[in-house]
């Protein structure tokens, strides 16, 4: 096994969100307690929602927000096939079918125009992500959401503290989901968190996380099919405790991302990552850039491994997935954006506690390796590709 010089991604604990474990350790309750609670006020809060439900996974939160819709069998879903795919999982799980859209080539979310054309009779909800962290287009999607009668739905699982037009990812939708898988910007290990301003949505989405239980949590009283999708007391205290300190965190990540475009903005072969006008904060999740199609990603990765330097392709598209494939018999060539972007997107290194000189080794062999990995043609001449500073875009 390599031994990475800097590793891929790093959670960040301090000594607070330990003392915050131990605390409930100590405690009797380890599930259904208090710091479920505390958590999800603080993320309400926050955001600037009426209400927050805690829950395992942002996967089972985007699984709840459509079985509180009553999708299912015979429904379909529109989403990003440029996502992890859970975006797309959550519509299986209902019965229904996911039904993909293509991206913007700039900010790699939905392109409204594409969802429009998408829409049918069948059509329930939209599942619009945050990807990278980066809002999504939510006043044209829920303009169309509206204009079909369709609820909207918003992946948010990578965009914790994110605004567009100065609004917070998570507001203005029918509902929303965080999750705090350890690379995200903060963590409980594994969970997440539903946000929605509809307090009857919510209580219906607290019972089906607790396996159907009566809106009391009567522990015998089962009153709808449901899932044991619950938070532990152990994550939830984690969560709460790194709520306190998000805005630091994401204000550190933002500076590691500009000492990533300060060394980076002129390598040629490179594409920095787009920060749209309307993104009036960006949440961090991952550093990401697009590599000119002329160099050879496989060995690009190959070559930095070796130096102790782990990267990621980022992301496979949700349709050629094998499933997909196989089940609903999609191909190379239908989403071409997506696709595109999916061949050319590498993950550098990317964490809360990087430090400046960790920026610059990953900098520095990236460069290095970029020389010897192009596999350029002599009739194509290379062209370097405008990029642009965090915010800005020429």
């Amino acid at each position: 096994m390599t031994d990475f010089a800097v590793p891929l991604s790093r959670p960040s604990i301090g000594q607070d969100d330990i003392a915050a474990v131990l605390e409930v350790l100590r405690s009797p309750n380890l599930s259904m307690g208090p710091a479920v609670r505390r958590f999800e006020r603080a993320v309400a809060e926050y955001v600037g929602t009426a209400e927050a439900v805690a829950v395992n996974s942002g996967t089972s939160g985007l699984h709840l927000c459509l079985a509180a819709e009553g999708i299912g069998p015979g429904d379909e879903v529109i989403t990003t096939p440029f996502s992890f795919v859970a975006s797309a999982n959550c519509a299986l799980y209902q019965g229904a079918r996911p039904v993909f859209a293509d991206i913007d080539p700039l900010t790699l979310n939905l392109d409204p125009r594409r969802v429009e054309a998408a829409v049918t009779r069948r059509t329930r909800a939209i599942v619009s992500v945050d990807v990278f962290g980066q809002p999504g287009p939510t006043e044209p999607l829920r303009a169309i959401a509206a204009r079909h009668g369709i609820a909207l739905v918003e992946d948010a699982c990578e965009a914790i503290g994110a605004e567009r037009n100065g609004r917070r990812v998570g507001t203005g939708v029918r509902s929303a989901v965080f999750a705090f898988y350890p690379n995200k910007a903060i963590t409980t290990g594994e969970g997440g968190v539903i946000v929605t301003d509809d307090r009857e949505l919510a209580a219906l989405m607290r019972s089906l996380a607790n396996q159907g239980r009566d809106d009391a949590g009567t522990w015998m009283n089962h009153v709808r099919l449901g899932f044991n999708y619950r938070l532990d007391e152990m994550s939830a205290a984690l969560g709460a405790s790194q709520m306190a300190r998000l805005d630091r965190i994401l204000d550190r990540r933002e500076q590691v991302a500009g000492w990533y475009a300060e060394r980076l903005w002129r390598v040629e072969g490179i594409r920095l990552p787009y920060v749209a006008r309307e993104t009036t904060r960006m949440s961090w999740f991952v550093y990401v850039i697009q590599l000119d199609e002329r160099v050879d990603r496989t060995s690009l990765m190959a070559a930095l491994e070796a130096d102790g330097i782990p990267t990621r392709p980022y992301f496979v598209p949700i349709h050629l997935q094998p499933l997909y494939r196989e089940r609903f018999g999609h191909g190379p060539g239908e989403f071409p954006v997506a696709e595109r972007v999916a061949r050319a997107t590498l993950a550098l290194p990317f964490f809360t506690e990087m430090t400046e000189d960790q920026v610059d080794l990953v900098c520095d062999r990236l460069i290095d390796r970029l020389r010897t990995t192009w596999t350029l043609s002599r009739s194509r001449p290379a062209s370097r590709i405008a990029l642009a500073p965090i915010g800005e875009w020429s």
